[in-house]
């Protein structure tokens, strides 16, 4: 590769497109806690209790034209936000992705479970993930 771009090494990798990058001889860590509590703190749920999951078992979204509209632009926000976590934080996907299917009309109760999902990851936001340097597992092909 440095026949084709010049390269100048300047120390070990800390940080990469907002990834958290800790090198060890047997293989890296990978996490995004600097962006986990800035998000948390950006929409204001720093203070309040964590959840212990992302989302309730029992909750059921859906289109509910009773439940109270909220700002789409707000939700949406939150959205892309977590959308973006998610990269590094595959616990949270696919309770991203269900909230996200809302984005056109979010109602009160799909900004409550967006809002859980903020507050488990303030809960969680040291979470890494581990990439043995002998496995077979790739961060991107």
């Amino acid at each position: 590769m440095k026949k084709e771009f010049e390269m100048s090494m300047v120390g070990e990798l800390n940080y990469l497109l907002g990834l958290q990058v800790k090198q060890r001889k047997d293989g890296i860590f990978i996490s995004e806690e600097k962006y986990a509590k800035n998000l948390v703190k950006r929409f204001g749920l720093d203070s309040r209790k964590h959840a212990s999951t992302p989302m309730s078992s029992s909750v059921k979204l859906s289109s509910n034209p009773i439940d109270a509209e909220v700002d789409p632009t707000l939700y949406i926000s939150i959205i892309g936000s977590l959308l973006y976590l998610t990269s590094s934080r595959p616990d949270i996907a696919f309770n991203v992705g269900v909230c996200a299917r809302f984005q056109t009309a979010p109602k009160e109760s799909h900004m409550m479970a967006v809002k859980r999902i903020i507050r488990y990851v303030n809960g969680t936001s040291d979470y890494e993930i581990w990439y043995l340097k002998d496995s077979n597992d790739c961060l991107a092909e």
